[in-house]
């Protein structure tokens, strides 16, 4: 999967460059994998701002802006808080679009309700986040390794989607 994140990090960086749009992350159970694999292509740079690696709620709570109650409700382990930290990631950052991730990769942490392999992604802009929820264990390097290509690959098919032809071709 590290060739196909490549690939797509290198796609990414066409239409965001091309376009003039910037990007940034916040990733909880990913804990910078995403970043990394977006920087891997050099020029990163040129449309990249950075990353949160918000692993507890309080990092979610004070840089991402996520609602202490949403937390406390749903935990942080749902679509909401994915959705949020997109919004909160496009603020703090001062970004066009966000990448998020949440979930618990495993082996332990997870629950009946939250097994262990629920990951919740979500990317987009702060009027419009999609999101996408996995639900295998396959073992935590694993997990964490499809969560990475599945985010990259939604914000990648999510760009060419909702971005402009005409901003993609300068």
């Amino acid at each position: 999967m590290q060739l196909e994140n490549k690939v797509l990090s290198r796609e990414i960086q066409t239409r965001l460059y091309e376009s003039g749009k910037t990007l940034g992350t916040a990733e909880s159970c990913t804990g910078g994998r995403i970043a990394e694999a977006i920087i891997a292509t050099p020029g990163a740079s040129e449309y990249f701002k950075g990353g949160i690696v918000s692993y507890t709620n309080e990092v979610k709570e004070k840089l991402l802006h996520v609602d202490h109650q949403l937390l406390e409700e749903k935990t942080a382990v749902c679509e909401e808080v994915a959705i949020a930290m997109v919004k909160g990631a496009c603020q703090t950052l001062n970004v066009d679009y966000a990448i998020a991730a949440t979930g618990v990769a495993g082996p332990g942490g997870g629950t009946k309700e939250i097994p262990v392999g629920t990951i919740w992604l979500a990317f987009g802009t702060p009027d419009d986040v999609r999101t996408l929820k996995l639900e295998e264990d396959e073992g935590r390097d694993k997990n964490l390794m499809i969560a990475t290509f599945k985010a990259l690959q939604g914000f990648f098919d999510y760009i060419n989607e909702t971005l402009p032809r005409s901003e993609r071709e300068g």
